[in-house]
């Protein structure tokens, strides 16, 4: 899904910014194996590491907290704390944002709108599902971003038409 958002985007994977919310072991594992990918398109393991942010429900995962599970530390980033995801996106200024966190509109018109406000195309995939715990709708992330986001989600979403165009989660 995400080699695929980031050839609809027009920018290699290797230039792209990731921030999940959610730091557990879905979050992780999806982390890895983009870091691997990242490895296969000619970053170092560290270079791919450094394009990933992780924020769990204290905040942003961070080298500074003592309160990191073993398995979040290889995504821990050398940086100043931020306890708010939005302000997380602000700060980091992702391309991508991975919803894993089970809480159902995280992503809420504020996060999509700042996304759209930073990117062009903004990718946003909120994974959690059932339904009822996606992070957002695929109607809200059209519509919020002015029907500029590249869409791919962890539940099932009907066509959403938005000015006139259909768009096909």
């Amino acid at each position: 899904g995400l080699l695929t958002a980031c050839r609809f985007s027009g920018t290699p994977i290797t230039e792209h910014r990731f921030l999940f919310l959610g730091a557990g072991a879905a979050a992780v594992g999806i982390a890895d194996l983009l870091a691997k990918v990242l490895v296969e398109q000619g970053l170092t393991e560290d270079e791919a590491r450094k394009r990933t942010w992780l924020v769990d429900r204290k905040g942003l995962v961070v080298k500074s907290r003592t309160d990191l599970a073993d398995y979040k530390i290889p995504f821990a980033r050398d940086e100043e704390f931020v306890g708010d995801f939005l302000q997380a996106i602000k700060k980091i200024k992702p391309t991508a944002i991975i919803g894993v966190s089970t809480i159902h509109s995280a992503f809420d018109q504020k996060v999509i709108e700042a996304m759209a406000e930073i990117n062009d195309k903004p990718i946003i995939f909120p994974c959690s599902n059932p339904t009822s715990h996606s992070e957002c709708t695929a109607e809200e992330a059209y519509k919020w971003s002015d029907g500029r986001a590249i869409f791919a989600s962890g539940s099932p979403f009907e066509q959403v038409t938005y000015k006139g165009k259909t768009y096909f989660p």
